[in-house]
């Protein structure tokens, strides 16, 4: 049978709670050896759908595949191919950090010898070495989360279901995991993240998945999403509210938003360059000088407002673990 261009497919998936219903027909795809993000506020039904996909929930409608394999006719088969970091430690506290590592090699059929260099080379990428000996109990939460991520990569499955990696670890560690996480890419892994970093998905994903309220609400890639919310914005501050109410004046109905605490007036821009050289060239006409200017592409922050109603700490401040 040949082998399938999509490892992790769903098609109308439904998920529900007595009569609460979480999932409400979510559709995805992710193609082998790519990156897909599921982005979303708090219910959206992130973590929900990555239960699911991982064998460790049932569902009511739908269908779906892992690596062509039926996740509820087939879990054993699903659990094989895939590997799952959670949001939360899943390690042994008794144990050291390498007798973790080790004992999970074991449990997927390593050699001791095997076992035993996977571990070593795992504490290694994760900066562990000095902790290796130590019980797992005495790990602050940043290296028991890093330890968590490390058990999880023991085997280097071909599927990796990674659900917030990132939570509890510093901007060091943080960067270290994304190194990581491309390595795997480019060993050909098929990735599906849920992050509450929009700028990990931005920089680390292929593809990206907006769902809330249960429904994919848009998809694509950052730049397409990106492109979808609007135009550059270029921002001006100015030294005195003299000119800057002469700037909001002579700008008029160009300009988006205006803050008189900060001097400052942002203007949509349609055609960056020629925009930008009208809005100058004004300035200069009524003899107004800036103290500072700045053009500011759309982010997945902007996407993420402009698609859900809500900016990102928001939704982090309501997020329910």
């Amino acid at each position: 049978m040949a082998e399938s261009k999509f490892v992790i497919e769903a098609k109308n998936l439904r998920k529900s709670y007595g009569k609460h219903e979480v999932l409400k027909g979510i559709d995805l795809k992710v193609e082998r050896g790519t990156m897909l993000a599921l982005l979303g506020p708090n219910g959206a039904g992130k973590t929900t759908t990555v239960r699911i996909l991982s064998t460790l929930l049932g569902f009511e409608g739908g269908t779906v595949t892992v690596e062509g394999f039926d996740v509820k006719k087939e879990a054993d088969e699903v659990r094989g191919v895939i590997g799952l970091t959670g949001q939360s430690a899943a390690v042994d506290e008794m144990l050291t950090g390498r007798e973790n590592l080790v004992m999970m090699g074991r449990l997927y059929h390593l050699t001791a010898k095997s076992a035993k260099a996977r571990a070593d080379e795992l504490l290694e990428q994760f900066d562990l070495v000095e902790a290796a000996n130590r019980p797992a109990k005495t790990y602050s939460g940043g290296m028991r989360r890093r330890l968590d991520l490390a058990v999880s990569l023991i085997a280097i499955p071909p599927v990796i279901f990674l659900d917030e990696p990132t939570t509890g670890l510093d901007p060091r560690s943080r960067m270290a995991m994304w190194d990581i996480i491309n390595r795997l890419k480019e060993d050909g892994v098929t990735i599906l993240l849920t992050t509450q970093y929009l700028e990990e998905a931005d920089q680390l994903t292929d593809k990206i998945i907006v769902i809330d309220g249960g429904k994919v609400i848009a998809e694509g890639t950052a730049r397409e999403l990106k492109a979808k919310v609007g135009h550059d914005r270029f921002e001006l501050s100015f030294g005195s509210a003299t000119e800057f109410k002469k700037a909001v004046l002579v700008l008029g109905e160009s300009i988006q938003e205006s803050n008189a605490e900060d001097k400052s007036v942002t203007v949509i821009l349609k055609d960056t360059n020629t925009d930008v050289r009208r809005v100058l060239d004004i300035l200069n006409k009524e003899k107004l000088k800036f103290d500072s200017m700045a053009v500011h592409k759309p982010t997945l922050d902007d996407v993420f407002l402009s698609l859900t109603g809500k900016t990102k700490t928001v939704a982090e401040e309501e997020e329910t673990k």
